[in-house]
């Protein structure tokens, strides 16, 4: 159905994604688990800061981290 004449559309708000993460997102995106996560982030293999008393991982931090599991060498088995 058509919309009636003088009528306008209202443009849809863009939310830009979210430049900080939670560790439980951060968790989500990399497919491991949240005390893992936690794990990676408490020995600085993920970086994260500080807001106020929350701890968020930046969102370009999370391909950082899987570009440098790509370029370490391989663990002997």
């Amino acid at each position: 159905m058509a919309e009636p004449r003088g009528a306008t559309a209202v443009p849809e708000t863009f939310d830009p994604p979210p430049m900080l993460l939670t560790v439980e997102e951060t968790a989500r995106r990399l497919r491991i688990g949240r005390t893992t996560c936690f794990r990676l982030v408490r020995a600085g293999e993920i970086e994260s800061v500080t807001v106020g008393r929350l701890r968020r991982v930046p969102a370009d931090a999370v391909p950082a981290y899987v570009a440098k599991l790509r370029h370490r060498p391989a663990e002997a088995a």
